[in-house]
This record gives structure tokens, sequence and C-alpha cells, in this order.
């Protein structure tokens, strides 16, 4: 009878986990780190594999690699899931390895899913077993573990990166399902033409576990023509439709900075690219308009003024009409700041005048620059000494207005680029006088 209800679960399992390979020779993609040679795979081959943590996004492989080293090893394998996982648990499994290890010899495997989950407390519980070797750790998460757990599960563990599917690996996985008659979808005889196979992975975006959803999502859900079941690119379409977009917390900051170095290079195509992609994976774009108005200020300054006066409005317009009409605007105000002549002229004067404020003496302002608006300013001798620039030629006078700690301090000092060239040409004029 219990062969009889695995054989029920299997088949009413979805087609990702039945068809997950079970050796290393049917394990598709990752050959930086599996390939022929490589070192994962001669601890795998050997049984000596140690405490490692698999990072990765969804649908690359890296429970299919565990549940393959499950069946190559000689050890224990224990898999829980730290999203319902306490420390009661784990030191349960703990105590049973414990016992395997002295009476039997045998290693446990401890493989957690979604192991960035993990509080500190559940991760310090495990910590003394990784010490002494009763328990081999597995984990594998989304996240950048080094960001995301705890420094002392890190450093004990060796860490495997796990990247999205090629195309090419994706559409490997998908005709091996459509072949397979025991656990894919070779009986139904289906038919796939080659614009949907590639529609549905390239939507996919690298994810085998999305691609062979949508696949049998087709292939169930399509009547027969002639005894065959036939996939168009219309009805892939209608299987996976919008493009599944990874994106965690590190992946964003990523994207986010590689938007920033674009609008910095002066790249308005590699700027427009991860704009787009930021926006599709759910960043709020008033962060976008952050970024270029600090941008036009930080690399564009005051080659082109201008530069500002787009990036604020790309704000308001946002503000305005909402998304996704001010996407326009957006790209607008990007365009501009990255065609724009750049000079960081602007951000160098402030860090050098804010490190000066921070680091140098406060002395009383000098006489002649104090305020005189109140009543008795006369008195106390403010503003004795003072020349109004509008009462000399060209409205301007030469005149000390620097503070005494700091005096002779240069912290602007103007580029060759765009309309700050002009600014540039007044001061050298200024100091030929």
């Amino acid at each position: 009878m219990d062969d009889l209800f695995s054989r029920s679960i299997q088949q009413n399992a979805p087609l990702a986990d039945r068809m997950r390979p079970t050796t290393l020779d049917e394990f598709i993609g990752q050959d930086h780190i599996v390939g022929r040679g490589s070192l994962l795979r001669r601890a795998i081959q050997t049984d000596s594999l140690q405490s490692s943590i698999f990072w990765g996004p969804p649908g690359c492989g890296k429970t299919t690699l565990a549940a393959i080293i499950a069946n190559t090893t000689n050890s224990n394998f224990v898999k829980l899931n730290a999203v319902t996982t306490g420390v009661k648990e784990v030191r349960e499994v703990i105590a049973e390895a414990e016992r395997n290890l002295k009476l039997y010899g045998r290693q446990t495997f401890l493989l957690l899913d979604e192991c960035h989950r993990w509080s500190k407390a559940q991760s310090d519980s495990i910590l003394p077993a990784l010490e002494n070797g009763t328990v081999k750790f597995i984990g594998s998460t989304t996240e950048n573990p080094m960001i995301s757990m705890t420094g002392a599960i890190v450093s004990r563990c060796r860490l495997f990166q796990f990247y999205p599917l090629s195309v090419d690996d994706v559409k490997k996985t998908m005709r091996r399902a459509l072949e397979d008659c025991e656990k894919g979808l070779g009986m139904y005889s289906p038919l796939i033409d080659d614009d949907a196979m590639e529609h549905i992975a390239v939507t996919a975006n690298g994810d085998a576990r999305s691609a062979l959803n949508a696949l049998e999502l087709a292939v169930r859900t399509t009547e027969p023509e002639q005894g065959r079941v036939h996939i168009t690119r219309e009805i892939a379409a209608e299987s996976i439709q919008k493009k599944v977009m990874k994106c965690d917390e590190q992946q964003m900051y990523d994207m986010l900075s590689a938007f920033c170095k674009s609008l910095r290079g002066g790249d308005s195509n590699a700027a427009l690219a991860w704009f787009a992609r930021l926006i599709y994976a759910g960043l709020d774009p008033r962060i976008i308009c952050r970024r270029i108005i600090a941008h036009a200020s930080e690399d564009v300054g005051l080659a082109n003024p201008t530069a500002m006066q787009q990036a604020v409005a790309a704000a308001q317009a946002l503000e305005l009409i909402g998304m996704p009409e001010a996407r326009l605007s957006i790209t607008q105000a990007i365009i501009f700041v990255c065609e724009s002549p750049k000079s960081n002229s602007v951000v160098m004067a402030m860090n050098a005048a804010f490190a000066d404020a921070e680091n140098t003496i406060d002395e009383p302002v000098p006489i002649h620059l104090r305020d005189t608006s109140f009543k008795g300013a006369d008195k106390l001798g403010h503003g004795v000494g003072y020349k109004y620039p509008h009462d000399y030629p060209n409205h301007e006078v030469e005149q000390e207005y620097m503070p005494p700690s700091v005096k002779g301090k240069v912290y602007y000092e103007p580029s060759e680029m765009g309309t700050e060239a002009r600014i540039r040409a007044r001061h050298e004029a200024r100091k030929n006088k």
C-alpha cells in the first residue's frame, strides 16, 4: 500500500519535481561548479563534501544538487526548512547524528532550505555540531549569505554561487521532459513549435521550474489534434505570460548600483536598461528620481546646470501624473543626465567644505561680515569695513569672505566641461587682475 501511495504522490507532483535529476550526469547547468573535473563534482563523487552553502536564484538547481548528494553519499541525510524549523528540531537532528556517529560511524548531512531565514539563536544551536564534525551542513538560499546569514555559520562553510540557467539549458530541460514517457510529458506525444519553446525559455528567465510549470500547463490544457498535442507560440504565451523577475534585496541594490554607475559613465542605453529592469522588478520609481537628482549635481553639476531642472521636473511629473506615464519624463531626465558633459567639482567642493567644518576650529565671524539687521548692530561694530560689491565696477570687489581658520582654502575648482568652462575663465581673469 505504501508503494501505491508513493506512486500516486509522485504522479501528481509538479513536472519540475518529477523531472528532478538524480545523478550528476543528468544535472543541467552550473558547469562552473559541477563541470567535469571541478572541485564540487570531485567532492560529491568521492563523498568528501564538507559543510557548504548553495546560493543562487530560484529554479537554478540548488535543491536538485542537494538531492543528488543525498543519493550518492554514504552519510545520513536530513532535510529541513528554515521557515518551519525551530531550535528544538535542530537539537533532535544533532542528537540523532551523534548516536549514528558513535554507534555506526556514519556522519549526517543537514540540508536546510531557505537557510537565510534562520535567526541567530537557531544558527548558534548548530555551531558546536559543525565545530566537532557531528553534522555537515548544506544551506540553500536565494539571498546573499554574507549579508543575510550570521558570520559564524558562513565562515565554517564553503560558498558555491549558482547562476540563472542559460536559455539553452532551459530548452534542454524542457526537451527532456517532453521526451520522457514515464515521469515527463512523453505520453501526450507533444509537438512544440520552435518559437513556442523559445518564448517559454526566454520568459522563464533562467528558472527551470518556471519553464517546466508553464510547459506542463500548456500540454495538459491543449486538446490533442490527431493524437498529438500541438503547442504554438500563442499557447506558450498564455501558459507563462509575464517574464519571471527574480529580485531579492541584494539584487535590487546591485541593479541600482549599476544604474547609478551608468548615469555617471554617460551610457544612456545601459542606464535605461537598468531603469527598466528596476521598475519591472517593482522598485519604487521615487528612488530612481532621487538618484537622478543626486547625480545631476554629483556628476554633472555646473557643467550643465539644466540637468538639475530636468531631474527635478521628472520627480514632479511622477507625483503629478504617476506611473506608467511618468516613465517618459524619467527616461528624458536619464538621457539628459547621461548625455550632459560631466563634472564632479560640486561634490568635491561640498566634501572638502564639510570636512573642514568638522575638523577645524570655530572662530568668530570677521567683523565686516557680521549681521547688521538688528538694532544696535552698529554700536557693536558689525559690518564695519564691508564693501558692497554693487558699488564697484563689474559688481565685484576684492575682500576676504572666508572663515579665518580656512583662509586661502580653495574648495571649488571649476572644470573645463560645458558651461563650467566660462566659470573657469572668469576665475582665471580674477586671478590675473
